[in-house]
């Protein structure tokens, strides 16, 4: 379960929370039923979407939309769309051809309590599910889905080069400009369609989705160096997934290129340009700034 401070993050805390519930409602709704055939392909998609995790990206769509006065029901199919690509790039990375992996929140992979073709026709099942939900939203215009559809497009193939290039990283040496392309894709992509999604349904002026695209772009190099720091400074009890295994594989990360310190030093730099960016726009962006906190912060 996700832990925020109440004394810190109250409002976020209730956003989050609400926010959690009505993407699982949205994503309830939208993939089918353990007694839907195939049963099997749809029960591993399920043991998979709902197994927990934090929903980070959903609940960032809704609050970029949130900030900028988007309806909420315009939001929901997109942030469910978000989370079902995210599962899939978790399915997929746990199989024994990439990461190799038994253990995600907090329970055993999909390939591990089904089987791998199993695991890997959940994955692109939920990929085509994702679009499919952002194509049938009425809530949204003909041209508004379009963007969507595109933005999300481009952004999950380069969530998929992100892993190429890192799996080709494993074991050797990579220099700083490499080390930030792989996760500008890997990690990054995914998080900046989240925020510049909100925005997009919002109807945000130019000004203000260049301002959103640097807060996320930030917010998601805030994010992988956080992750690389919990992989190597907390236990798998706590990460609900194998924890050190970044550097049983050799992976590139932050803490193997700088250190431990040196990581934790530039964690709260990236948060101070992260917030920095929203301070171009004149509205209440005091639910984006703790969201950022969130992350820096961050224990799981």
């Amino acid at each position: 379960m996700l832990k925020i401070k109440e004394s810190k993050m109250s409002e976020l805390g209730k956003f989050w929370e609400r926010a959690s519930r009505i993407v699982n409602e949205t994503l309830d709704e939208l993939i089918p039923t353990e007694k839907d055939e195939p049963t099997r392909l749809h029960a591993a998609i399920r043991w998979s979407v709902f197994a927990g995790g934090k929903r980070f990206r959903p609940t960032l769509v809704l609050a970029v939309g949130h900030v900028f006065g988007a309806a909420e029901k315009q939001l929901l199919r997109t942030a469910a769309a978000v989370e079902m690509i995210h599962t899939y790039s978790l399915i997929h990375d746990d199989l024994p051809a990439m990461d190799n992996d038994s253990l995600r929140r907090g329970r055993a992979t999909c390939h591990v309590k089904f089987d791998e073709a199993t695991a890997i026709l959940a994955g692109d099942r939920l990929q085509v599910l994702a679009f499919e939900a952002i194509a049938d939203d009425e809530s949204l215009s003909h041209e508004t889905r379009i963007k969507l559809i595109a933005e999300l497009a481009k952004s999950a193939a380069k969530m998929a080069n992100g892993q190429q290039m890192d799996l080709e990283a494993e074991g050797r040496k990579v220099s700083l400009e490499e080390l930030e392309k792989i996760h500008k894709n890997k990690t990054g992509a995914m998080i900046n369609f989240s925020a510049l999604a909100g925005a997009m349904i919002a109807n945000a002026s130019q000004k203000e989705l260049q301002v959103i695209t640097e807060y996320a772009s930030n917010l998601g190099l805030l994010f992988q160096i956080t992750d690389d720091l919990l992989d190597v400074t907390q236990t798998t009890e706590n990460l609900g997934k194998t924890a050190g295994k970044d550097l049983i594989a050799e992976k590139a990360t932050y803490p193997m290129f700088y250190g431990v310190e040196e990581t934790q030093k530039l964690a709260k730099k990236v948060h101070q340009k992260t917030v920095a960016a929203l301070g171009k726009i004149g509205k209440d962006t005091s639910l984006l700034v703790e969201i950022a906190d969130f992350v820096l912060s961050r224990e799981k």
